[in-house]
């Protein structure tokens, strides 16, 4: 996925674009010059609406795009669809002379911009949800993975779930701004300063502690072997705390 600074600079990109396609748009006799340009900057500026602002990817695209159940042509109907594909293209339209269509052309592509603009307010946001989800999925595959282990070798299944909350609460910690001293931090390690900064109460942190100590069993080889009822819980109570410590 691209950064958060890579995708504001493609949106400053797209919005310094602007400017020049409306100066194209207001000579007829570039508008082959202009379909090109405008159809590539479309391309890429639809794909970062659908992304940051899915709510208003109906409106942008209204102002390109030609109504399908439109009936006649006017200043109001008219897209920038219309006059890439050369209709037009002269100072007026048909029977339409008192209105400019390169006027209509540059106040749609305006619009668009300024859609495009209002969007990097929502950039952060929107890439931690994304980037939320993202990890929620693999999070799951994860446990799911560790659940089909169970039939295979229980001190496997036990590992793949202990990875997965020491990575979960290392998240957790860091979106809390809790300082934890070691590099590479265990579930222990963890577990305490995550509650003493009161991300969560008492009877999780006494949970977590018990997952810690089952994971432990599952790592340590010279400990005695793991029961299928203990891997069970530990990866049931991984998945409870994935879900309810955020």
């Amino acid at each position: 996925m691209a950064t958060e600074t890579e995708i504001r600079k493609e949106l400053d990109g797209l919005v310094d674009e602007v400017p020049d396609l409306v100066k194209l748009c207001a000579k007829p006799k570039e508008i082959l010059a202009f379909g090109g340009k405008y159809q590539h900057w479309y391309s890429r500026a639809v794909k970062l609406v659908e992304l940051l602002g899915h709510d208003r990817l109906s409106e942008f695209c209204s102002y390109y795009l030609i109504d399908p159940k439109r009936k006649s042509y006017s200043a109001a109907t008219y897209v920038i669809q219309d006059y890439v594909k050369g209709m037009g293209a002269s100072t007026g339209y048909l029977d339409k002379p008192d209105w400019d269509i390169h006027n209509a052309v540059a106040i749609r592509l305006m619009n668009q911009s300024h859609i495009l603009a209002s969007l990097k307010a929502r950039l952060g946001s929107v890439l931690a949800d994304v980037k939320g989800h993202l990890l929620v999925e693999i999070e799951d595959e994860e446990l799911a993975v560790a659940e089909r282990l169970l039939r295979i070798n229980l001190r496997a299944a036990g590992a793949v779930a202990g990875v997965v909350l020491e990575a979960h609460l290392q998240r957790v910690a860091k979106s809390h701004s809790v300082s934890i001293s070691k590099k590479d931090p265990t579930i222990a390690d963890l577990n305490d300063p995550l509650k003493a900064a009161a991300v969560y109460d008492i009877p999780t942190w006494r949970k977590v502690q018990h997952l810690a100590d089952l994971r432990n069993l599952c790592d340590h080889k010279k400990s005695r072997e793991p029961t299928d009822s203990e891997v069970k819980d530990l990866i049931a109570g991984v998945t409870a705390i994935v879900k309810s410590v955020f």
